[in-house]
């Protein structure tokens, strides 16, 4: 279920590429290329730690802010900052972009073969394993989306 939305999430995100110079101080300080980037490193990153952990090692301590956020569905505006290794360079070129979200499709079809406690640890969430992921990745995006949405109104 999360996976097919997580999904068309990805495909609404690649639609807004075209938008990708326009900002709006209002909405947001980072204009849609931030927004677009920062999400697919995101997707990637994840992935790519679900994909190297050990699922022998996974304790589930996910957070109850996790679960609160996981239930109310959405993530509120303003409230974290991303990691640096998820943060998009000063420049975000549009090929850079397109070659992100071929490799973010390209990851979320892996999710559905990993081991169920694969997992990548959040920093206020704790251990999102493949049960969780899709969930994580759906809201994350979607958050993203409805600031690009604001940002193009």
């Amino acid at each position: 279920m999360s996976l097919k939305k997580l999904h068309i999430a990805l495909e609404a995100m690649e639609t807004h590429i075209e938008n990708h110079t326009v900002s709006n101080i209002k909405t947001s300080h980072a204009n849609v290329a931030w927004h677009i980037d920062h999400s697919l490193k995101v997707i990637n990153k994840v992935i790519a730690s679900l994909q190297s952990s050990d699922p022998k090692t996974f304790k589930n301590d996910f957070s109850f802010l996790g679960k609160v956020f996981f239930t109310l569905g959405f993530f509120p505006r303003g409230k974290a900052k991303a990691p640096k290794y998820v943060k998009p360079p000063e420049v975000i070129l549009k090929e850079d972009l397109i070659a992100q979200t071929e490799l973010a499709k390209a990851n979320v079809k892996t999710i559905a073969d990993l081991n169920k406690n694969a997992y990548f640890k959040h920093p206020l969430f704790g251990n999102v394993n493949t049960k969780r992921v899709s969930r994580f990745l759906y809201l994350h995006t979607n958050h993203h989306l409805k600031i690009i949405n604001d940002i193009l109104k």
